[in-house]
């Protein structure tokens, strides 16, 4: 028996923080996903591959709550959930990043990680008169930061509009990363990224994922998906093409089965 069998089936005795089962989404005549499948285990990064109009992004936006699925079903640590909105699926403990990231640039970077969950002072100063925790927030926008072994960021408290866009990105990294206890959604993280930026935030990624956080990573970068994802999930019309490994298929294999010029059938894992 092959190593890739053993850690398929290694996998299949796994559960999945987050799984769906035949997810169909449609507009109008056009169908945006056809019954797809996936399933996302704690302390791994999936990636999702696929061309243009492959459904990559339907199918993240029916996980987060973006998109409402016609059929197919979603379960969150073994429960049934329902999502009507991208709040539905935060308070559940998924966070997304964007690809437009959704930074306030005239805000600071506290500001920022907090955007939306303000935390109030203790005592009648928050409940009365709703002071915000300015310092507590700080701190902990701090040590988050920190956490993520984010260097190039050292004041807690400068404007977003004054970052680079490696930094920024790590900005919105490091509010998905606090705030998402269950799942972090990366949507082309390294998209508008020169090569140093880039290569921080896949450093990110693997924190994460040393954290125990798994996290969908969708990318058209190919060298990034192969350096940091534990599996790989591609999309071909709006289903799944097949689930392959870094170690199981090549770079080249896999954009074949992606652009159809193969199937997985056709590209069995390697020894």
């Amino acid at each position: 028996m092959t190593a890739t069998v053993d850690s398929a089936e290694a996998t299949e005795l796994r559960v999945p923080i987050l799984s769906a089962r035949g997810l169909v989404k449609t507009f109008g005549r056009v169908v945006g996903l056809d019954g797809v499948d996936l399933d996302l285990y704690a302390g791994e990064v999936l990636a999702v591959i696929g061309d243009n109009g492959a459904g990559k992004s339907t199918l993240i936006k029916c996980l987060t709550g973006a998109h409402i699925p016609d059929a197919g079903r979603l379960t969150l640590e073994q429960t049934p959930v329902t999502f009507r909105g991208p709040q539905d699926a935060r308070a559940a403990g998924i966070e997304t990043v964007y690809q437009t990231l959704a930074v306030a640039p005239a805000l600071d970077i506290a500001s920022n990680l907090y955007l939306g969950r303000e935390e109030r002072r203790k005592g009648p100063l928050g409940t009365i008169f709703r002071m915000l925790d300015h310092r507590g927030m700080r701190d902990r926008a701090s040590a988050a930061v920190r956490d993520l072994g984010i260097q190039t960021i050292q004041n807690i408290q400068q404007t977003v509009e004054t970052l680079s866009g490696g930094q920024r990105q790590a900005v919105a990294v490091a509010r998905a990363a606090a705030f998402g206890s269950k799942v972090v959604v990366l949507d082309e993280p390294t998209a508008a990224l020169g090569v140093k930026e880039s290569n921080q935030v896949l450093e990110m990624i693997k924190g994460l994922r040393e954290r125990g956080l798994p996290v969908i990573l969708i990318s058209h970068n190919m060298p990034h998906v192969w350096e940091v994802a534990d599996r790989i999930h591609i999309q071909r019309l709006g289903r799944c093409a097949g689930v392959i490994t870094p170690q199981s298929h090549t770079m080249s294999e896999g954009v074949a089965i992606m652009t159809g010029a193969t199937s997985l059938i056709d590209s069995p894992p390697s020894d």
